[in-house]
């Protein structure tokens, strides 16, 4: 689309006047409908927002428009809804919202997907332009504000610059490493008019992408590979981001090479196949944070060496020569020197590695790695006659065949989802990795399942969790998600209250707040709600949260002392975990 206008004080002949004056009655169009138009040719369908003042004129146009609006219950789960959409689907998520309070709201949300690289596009109203820097009602700053979270942002002050800077906005999000993108329209460049034609033409002079990687690298990496006798694939959400998990599978096995993965690599291996060491760090499994220890060669790829996975950076992978694979520049050597890097498209890089990777057998290799898995499980008292928090995620797991798209929210649930879910396909467990962002499960969960209407869709929360973002229940139930909420409440905000343990004496200073009844408020909002505080009762409550075609909050009262093992302290070394003892005496 290009977007056309005619100059004031340019003479005419009659002829062009006629032909301006016929061009301006065909396609005449307001900054709203611009917006809208441009939406519908990038191919969106769907979005979440939340209208308001100076946003009102994009919303009027919207009502006609055959694209679907999601209205959260507060802006912040609009940017998670749209967040959760994004990565079940590997599309970009869209969420508007209107100026000040509204742009305000959405920082959270633009910060858990900007640390995760998620492709979300943030739309938001701005006052007249001629009332910017006035301390006008509900102005805020808003790009100055969401600089820092987010990959690129922009005002539009020119009408003829709208379709343009929106499309540039979608290209940024989702190319590259994505991550969001906002732009800011001032309500005055929504109801203006110009005549807009054609084409657009992006305008992205400094943004260059580097995909294929280079071929010296990716051989000095695949001799690496094959001369190494204890090789350790570290993988990360950036192998889901590419679409690559296929070429990741054959690399693994083309090379006999074993996969651990970080929290958000979770599903770009099968964890079911010989290879897979599940997921390393603080709270991974001790086989796959002993073979990092120990291993010679160190294979990162689409992996940024996130402190929660290396523990104290200087005796992280002591022995290992590193490789990097990464599309973005800037995480080369940012946390970890690496030796050999190579940047570029993972899928890519990946299909060039198996043309020189060669197989070898490791036996003494995968022999250790074997013994450490049988000695350190994930393990729990299976014999205890309270309701483990783990013994409730084993039977989501067993009851959906491990074939469930899963969000979580932070904490003691997310850590034990990650370790009893076992995860078979890229874009299915859907999680805040790197801001940690409490009150994420719901919200995302209702973008999941917008995007995938067939999947079974299960937020597995905390209780303090959920209790950020429980409205958002009545977004579900509006639009009739058959979500299901599963809270593993324990009463504690879990993870604090595990270091208060292990580390202040017990001195649980306010990591218990009164709950609410999560049965109750469920059916306040018109949802299913039931409790379950025996045992006994969590298979038959599971089948029966499957089986509900409405959303649904099952609410397992679990064993309230319990902790994630094994834990890696802060400070220490990969292999430096507490609970080992307790995996041990389970095993």
């Amino acid at each position: 689309m290009t977007i056309k206008f005619i100059r004031k004080g340019v003479k005419m002949s009659p002829k062009s006047r006629s032909s301006a004056v016929s061009a301006d009655k065909s396609n005449l169009k307001a900054g709203a409908q611009i917006i809208v138009d441009t939406l519908i040719d990038l191919g969106v369908d769907t979005m979440f927002g939340y209208c308001g003042g100076v946003i009102l004129p994009l919303f009027d146009r919207l009502y006609d428009a055959p694209i679907r609006v999601i209205v959260p219950r507060h802006e912040q789960g609009g940017c998670h809804m749209a967040d959760g959409y994004a990565r079940a689907s590997g599309k970009v998520g869209v969420v508007v919202a209107t100026s000040g309070p509204g742009a305000c709201n959405l920082t959270t949300g633009l910060a858990t997907a900007l640390m995760d690289s998620v492709p979300v596009v943030a739309i938001t109203g701005q006052v007249r332009t001629e009332l910017i820097g006035n301390d006008a009602f509900q102005e805020a700053d808003t790009t100055g504000i969401t600089r820092p979270v987010t990959k690129y942002n922009s005002i539009v002050k020119d009408i003829k610059d709208l379709a343009r800077v929106i499309k540039e906005a979608f290209y940024i999000a989702s190319t590259s490493r994505p991550g969001p993108v906002l732009v800011d329209i001032p309500v005055d460049i929504q109801v203006a008019k110009y005549e807009a034609d054609g084409p657009v033409e992006m305008d992205l002079p400094g943004y260059r992408i580097q995909t294929k990687g280079h071929a010296r690298q990716i051989s000095a990496a695949a001799a690496a590979i094959n001369k190494s006798e204890k090789p350790v694939l570290y993988v990360g959400g950036g192998v889901i981001i590419a679409n690559a998990s296929e070429e990741l599978r054959k690399l693994a096995q083309k090379a006999h090479l074993p996969v651990t993965m970080t929290l958000l690599g979770l599903g770009s291996f099968e964890q079911s196949r010989p290879e897979s060491l599940d997921m390393l760090g603080m709270h991974g499994s001790a086989y796959a944070n002993y073979a990092v220890q120990e291993c010679d060669l160190l294979i990162a790829i689409g992996a940024r060496f996130d402190d929660r996975v290396t523990g104290k950076v200087k005796t992280f992978a002591p022995n290992a020569k590193i490789i990097h694979i990464d599309i973005d520049p800037t995480s080369i050597s940012k946390n970890v020197n690496v030796d050999i890097p190579v940047v570029g498209d993972a899928k890519y890089i990946m299909t060039e590695l198996v043309k020189e990777v060669e197989y070898r057998e490791r036996a003494e290799w995968f022999k250790k790695i074997a013994e450490w898995k049988k000695k350190f499980p994930f393990s729990y008292d299976r014999n205890a006659s309270t309701v483990k928090p783990q013994y409730v995620i084993e039977e989501l797991c067993r009851q959906t065949n491990g074939e469930a798209i899963i969000t979580t929210g932070v904490g003691q649930n997310q850590m034990w989802t990650a370790q009893f879910y076992k995860f078979g396909r890229p874009r299915q467990f859907i999680s805040s990795g790197g801001l940690g962002t409490m009150g994420y499960g719901l919200p995302a969960a209702i973008g999941a399942q917008i995007a995938r209407p067939d999947a079974t869709v299960i937020d597995i929360d905390g209780d303090h969790s959920f209790n950020m973002t429980m409205t958002e229940l009545a977004t579900a139930v509006e639009h009739k998600l058959p979500i299901k909420v599963c809270i593993l409440n324990n009463g504690y905000m879990g993870l604090p209250r595990q270091w208060q343990e292990l580390f202040y004496g017990k001195r649980y200073s306010c990591s218990r707040l009164q709950n609410p009844n999560y049965e109750d408020v469920a059916k306040a909002l018109g949802a299913v709600g039931e409790t379950i505080d025996k045992k006994a009762d969590v298979p038959k409550a599971i089948k029966q949260m499957l089986a509900e075609k409405r959303p649904c909050v099952f609410d397992f009262r679990v064993e309230q002392e319990e902790n994630v093992w094994p834990m890696v302290p802060a400070g220490k070394s990969l292999n430096e975990m507490d609970g080992l003892d307790i995996l041990e005496s389970m095993a």
